[in-house]
């Protein structure tokens, strides 16, 4: 197909776009440099595995809330699970990609919801820039900030560093609550701004241009939490080779 030709309108993409309710995070607008295409997927169910990569398929799993209204789960006994991924350098152990949807300048609009008691490093991931497992970017949303969390990383053929220029003192991820994220990423210019439910403010910034284009998904370093409503915006679509990572 034509991808310039379906620009400024939305896409259909891997047939798993199906009828949602209305959501924050799908909603919102997005700044005038990232309209053109749009991904969307719910994450509602099933349909949408065979658009994921996971480091770990086993902690994943789709369910529903109360009103029936469906998500993807990252989910597992902390104290007793051994993961079968183990990254090579010091780095976030779960990972979902979208195996075919690669981005440069893009905004990701997303639901989550942090399932773990509160505790410090609670966090919850978005990962982009993703061209391997060891050259990547991942913002860390995270209750507190310190060196090793609330911050943007980047792995590059070595443990996580952090490269945020701002940052907040951390988020409240309430229980049982839906937060909308927002990650915007120009790849041209490094530029990089994390939003949490208030979209004036990033609360997160950085500036870095070594990996301008990659995959994107989300997870989180090694703990357990919900996802839905994934909107991705974009100039144009990029459909690269498909992500066969985590073997």
């Amino acid at each position: 197909a034509d991808l310039s030709a379906m620009a400024g309108r939305q896409l259909p993409f891997f047939a798993v776009l199906v009828a949602t309710l209305a959501a924050p995070a799908q909603d919102a607008p997005v700044p005038e440099w990232a309209r053109g295409t749009t991904f969307t997927d719910p994450l509602a169910g099933p349909e949408s595995a065979p658009n994921l990569v996971f480091s770990d398929p086993a902690v994943w799993a789709f369910g529903k809330d109360e009103k029936g209204v469906g998500f993807v789960e990252l989910s597992y006994d902390k104290k007793a699970y051994k993961s079968s991924y183990a990254p090579k350098h010091r780095s976030p152990v779960h990972i979902a990609l979208f195996k075919n949807l690669t981005a440069t300048d893009f905004v990701m609009d997303l639901e989550m919801q942090s399932t773990v008691p509160a505790y410090g490093h609670q966090d919850l991931c978005l990962f982009f820039g993703f061209e391997s497992p060891t050259k990547y970017y991942y913002t860390h949303i995270a209750r507190a900030a310190d060196p090793n969390a609330h911050n943007v990383f980047i792995v590059n053929e070595a443990p996580r560093k952090n490269i945020a220029t701002k940052t907040t003192k951390g988020v409240d991820w309430k229980a049982n609550h839906w937060h909308h994220v927002r990650l915007a990423r120009q790849g041209a210019t490094g530029k990089v701004e994390v939003f949490f439910d208030d979209l004036k403010e990033p609360i997160i910034t950085a500036d870095d241009k070594t990996f301008p284009t990659g995959y994107v998904g989300f997870g989180s370093f090694d703990d357990t939490g919900r996802y839905r409503n994934v909107r991705v915006s974009q100039k144009g679509l990029e459909v690269g080779k498909q992500a066969d990572f985590f073997r």
